[in-house]
Parts: structure tokens; C-alpha cells; sequence
């Protein structure tokens, strides 16, 4: 006698086989592995790379103490302020300039067309990695923290926009469409209905890059960008360990803090 199956066990029964395709991507997957893996020579590690690595952790359990407590522009405290304040202008320029780009690049406020033009000057902004947008506007503005700031402006405004943009589309038009029967003005549907549902979003997403740009900024000041980068390539290169060290347990304590502080500000944005 068949046994009659129940709902569960018949959609089981029912489902679509797909081995066929789940094959074809593993095998996919290990064709591209082993392509890519063909590219990659390793060569051993360099004459000297141990004693790099010996040094640098023997700088971070013996750190210059001095320099940690130094106040002066050669301490540690006032090279990760200058990192953290290109990091501060960066990010609040780039966002502050990433809000008309969204709005124009968003396709539910915007003709397509347009909005197409303004996406691909987004892309073109995020295809360029920080380091060259820093060489380039090295020449313009010459080395120093002001080089690091319009940097770090221009490569915000490109992430920004991107997440601005889908925080845009996501609008809930209803109610906007019952602020136009209440009667509400332009400026009160702005204000009432479409800055609420951003402002979360828009904070949050600063605040996350602001993460990004306290890690660019020390990656910056490696070509003359200001910041901490450039004293601590500085001291690896003339193998003052004990600076090194110095350099990165600062950086370190430095992110623990943000990192701190920047989780509660998003936990609380998200649960309200």
C-alpha cells in the first residue's frame, strides 16, 4: 500500500534538481582557482624579511615611550590628531557633497538618462584607488594634510554616494503621497517625510566611513599625504624598531576607541 506523504514531504520530494548545476559551478570554481593560481609565484621570503618581522614585533612589546607622551609634532598624539582630523574633514566634506550626487543619480526621483550620467561619475570616482587620487592631487596641492584631505573628499564621495543612493530608492512614497493630501508644503514633505527615513541611513554610512578614512589617512601619508604613515614608513626604513612600535600601538589604542564609540553610535541608530 502507497503511503500518502504529507505537505512537507511532498514539496521535499518535489524539489528541483540542480546537481547539474551545482557541479558545473564547483568545476567552474576550481578552473578559475587554478588559473589564478598560475599567476602567483612564490619565491621564498626576501634576505631580510625575517629581521623585518623580528623587529617590528619587538617594537610593539618594547614601544618608545617617550614618543608615545611626546606633545610636540614629532609625538605620537599629535601625528594620530592631524590623521584623525583629515579623516574628520574628509569624511564630512565627501558626505556633505554626496548628498546632491545621490539625490541626482537616484532613478526613482530623476529621468534614467540622467541619473545614468551621475552614476557613472560615481563609478568613475570609486574605480580609482585612494593612493593615485593622493599622487594626483600631490602635484595640485603639494605634500601635506591639506593633500590628504581633498583625497579623502573625493574618494567619500564616491562610496557615499553609492549607499546614499540605495537609502534613496528605498523611500517609502506613501507616505509622502499623504503629506500632498494633508496639504504639507515642499519643505514639510522634506522635512516630515523624507529626512527621517534618511537620517539613520546617512549617519550610519558616515560613520562607517569614517572608519575607512582613519585607516587611508595613515595609508595616505605613505606619499605625502600627512598623517602618521609617512614617520612610520620613515622608521621602518631606518629600522628605528622601538618607533615603529610606538607609531603602532598608537594607531592601535586609536582604533579600539573609534571602533568603541562608532558601535554604540550605530547600534542606537538602529534601534532607535
Amino acid at each position: 500500500m502507497q503511503r500518502v506523504l504529507n505537505p512537507i514531504e511532498e514539496m521535499y520530494e518535489n524539489r528541483p534538481r540542480r546537481w547539474w548545476l551545482y557541479t558545473i559551478i564547483v568545476l567552474c570554481s576550481a578552473l578559475i582557482l587554478g588559473w589564478s593560481g598560475n599567476a602567483i609565484q612564490f619565491k621564498g621570503l626576501a634576505s631580510k624579511g625575517s629581521e623585518v618581522a623580528y623587529g617590528i614585533f619587538y617594537g610593539i612589546i618594547n614601544p618608545d615611550m617617550t614618543l608615545l607622551w611626546n606633545l610636540t609634532p614629532e609625538g605620537v598624539p599629535y601625528m594620530l590628531f592631524e590623521t584623525i582630523a583629515i579623516a574628520v574633514l574628509g569624511t564630512l566634506i565627501g558626505g556633505l557633497l554626496a548628498v546632491p550626487v545621490s539625490f541626482l543619480a537616484a532613478e526613482n526621483i530623476m529621468p534614467k538618462w540622467a541619473a545614468f550620467i551621475f552614476r557613472a561619475f560615481i563609478l568613475l570616482i570609486r574605480t580609482i584607488p585612494s593612493l593615485v587620487w593622493a599622487l594626483v592631487w600631490i602635484r595640485v596641492t603639494g605634500p601635506g594634510p591639506f593633500c590628504g584631505v581633498v583625497t579623502q573628499s573625493i574618494c567619500s564621495i564616491g562610496m557615499i554616494s553609492k549607499m546614499y543612493i540605495n537609502a534613496i530608492e528605498d523611500l517609502d512614497t506613501k507616505i509622502l503621497e499623504s503629506l500632498d493630501a494633508a496639504g504639507c508644503t515642499r519643505f514639510q514633505k522634506i522635512r516630515y517625510g523624507i529626512l527621517p527615513q534618511l537620517y539613520a541611513n546617512f549617519v550610519s554610512t558616515l560613520i562607517y566611513r569614517f572608519d575607512i578614512n582613519i585607516k587611508d589617512a595613515t595609508t595616505l601619508g605613505i606619499v605625502g599625504a600627512g598623517g602618521i604613515g609617512a614617520a612610520l614608513v620613515q622608521s621602518i626604513n631606518s629600522r628605528r624598531w622601538s618607533m615603529v612600535g610606538a607609531f603602532l600601538v598608537g594607531m592601535v589604542i586609536l582604533m579600539l576607541i573609534i571602533e568603541l564609540f562608532s558601535t554604540r553610535i550605530r547600534n542606537k541608530l538602529a534601534r532607535g
